[in-house]
This record gives structure tokens, sequence and C-alpha cells, in this order.
């Protein structure tokens, strides 16, 4: 894994990695957009980690810190760098980030049928709250299809 490189992504790689998202990421979601991804990095430039592998994205992470909680969004590792080592990588930088920040726990968004990604956040050491649900109320109009 020596060739594996974690960092932030830049601002001009920002559609580079919703096309990645289209591609390794499980699901959608309603700030999976250009200007969704361009007001988390203006609001916090550290927060989207990317790995690279020999020049190319190879997996990402969404590591938002909100000064009260650490939370974990777009754990996405291309299918072709699966099962070595980018996404504990990724979650390992996204860790030590929280700690460094003061951060006490990481929470994570996970699709409830994603049976593959349940398996990889049990391994980092992740688990369900099952006393906790997630409710959601959409802000504002939807962005325009396309």
């Amino acid at each position: 894994m020596d060739d594996l490189r974690i960092r932030a992504a830049a601002p001009d790689e920002l559609d580079a990695v919703l096309a990645f998202w289209k591609v390794a990421a499980e699901g959608t979601s309603i700030s999976d957009d250009r200007s969704g991804v361009e007001r988390l990095v203006a609001r916090d430039p550290e927060a989207l980690l990317v790995a690279e592998r020999g020049g190319e994205l190879a997996g990402t992470v969404i590591a938002g810190f909100d000064g009260w909680r650490c939370h974990l969004y777009r754990l996405a590792v291309h299918p072709d760098h699966r099962r070595r080592g980018v996404g504990s990588a990724l979650l390992a930088a996204a860790e030590e980030r929280f700690v460094r920040l003061g951060g006490r726990r990481g929470d994570a968004m996970v699709l409830d049928h994603n049976e593959l990604a349940h398996h990889a956040w049990h391994a980092a050491g992740y688990a369900p709250e099952p006393q906790w649900s997630r409710w959601v109320k959409p802000l504002g109009e939807a962005p325009p299809a396309g």
C-alpha cells in the first residue's frame, strides 16, 4: 500500500469526485451535485478526503466535524481497488483528523441494504445503534435534474 496517497480533495477535482461516486458509491444523495460539494469544500477544505493510487482516484470519504460531532459520509472505493486497504486507510485518516480537531466519536451514514458496507464498517470497529433512527427533511427546492 506504499503507493496509496490520502489527501484533501482540491477544488478543481470536484467534477471528478462526482463522476467517481456514480461508479463507486452506493445510492445517491440530495447533495450529490457540484454546488453541494463546492459548499462542503468552501466551508471545510479538509473534509473531503481522497485516496489515489497510481495517479487514479481510488476512494473517498467525507469526514465532517461540526465542533460537536464527527460525521462520516461517502466512504466509497472504486471496484478495481476494493479489498486492498483503501477504505481502511481512508477511515484511519478521517479518524486522525477527528482526533486532531477534538472529536470524541465518529458516526457513519450507511445504507441498511448495503451488506458489503456493513462488513467494512464492522471491520473498522463501527456498529449500528438500533435505538437511533435517522429523521430527515429536504430543505428548499430540489435542484434541476441532470
